[in-house]
């Protein structure tokens, strides 16, 4: 399994000192979640603050960009630090165009899929890519609950692509249903307040040794 905490949830003020944390206590991504106020109704980090959190730690930067014509940006966020690249399938008009300029780049490259959207959509691309985002909440608005239903996108899923595959969700996680999505076939883990809160240390090592 590999944590990746999102920083949505951390504290923007120490927000370096809270990474370092997670990171020291066995986190091995970190989760940024890039928002444009039009795919999604709210809006957050920009290439800046990217470029600024590479200069104090080593973690994988796992960058989700959650706007519209995301191909527009994928350079300038591998530029400024990112390992890592997903866009929605339901943001772009051409996907293999994407894949192509994050693999040019040699990152990793990601789909997401809203909860609305079949796995189908993303079928054509699976050979072409190294992770499936499921997420499970409706992207962009905070304090949802995991969407169960979703588990069953996670299992065909791990189903079509084998067991090394990349399976990420995002979205309502907590200690006490981590283990479902893991049973289901998730094996990446996007965890905000169930990670950044009081005991960051801790909470990163409760849901790591789950």
């Amino acid at each position: 399994m590999i944590l990746s905490p999102s920083i949505l949830a951390a504290d923007f003020g120490i927000l370096a000192e809270q990474v370092k944390e997670a990171e020291g206590a066995g986190a091995q991504w970190l989760h940024i979640d890039v928002m444009d106020g039009h795919f999604v109704p709210n809006m957050s980090f920009a290439v800046p603050v990217v470029e600024t959190l590479r200069k104090y730690t080593k973690l994988f930067f796992d960058v989700h960009l959650m706007i519209d014509n995301p191909e527009e940006y994928i350079d300038r966020f591998i530029d400024a630090g990112a390992d890592g690249v997903t866009f929605h399938i339901e943001a772009v008009k051409d996907a293999e165009n994407c894949i192509k300029m994050i693999r040019k780049r040699g990152k990793l490259v990601g789909i997401s899929i809203s909860p609305d959207t079949p796995v189908s959509a993303v079928e054509p691309y699976l050979d072409k890519i190294d992770m499936v985002l499921v997420m499970t909440v409706y992207p962009g608005l905070g304090g949802q609950k995991y969407i169960k239903a979703m588990d069953e996108k996670i299992k065909y899923l791990r189903e079509k692509t084998g067991p090394d595959f990349k399976i990420q969700i995002d979205g309502g996680v907590r200690e006490d249903n981590i283990q479902d999505a893991l049973d289901a076939g998730a094996n990446v883990i996007v965890a905000g307040t169930a990670v950044f809160n009081d005991d960051i240390a801790g909470s990163v090592k409760r849901l790591m040794g789950v």
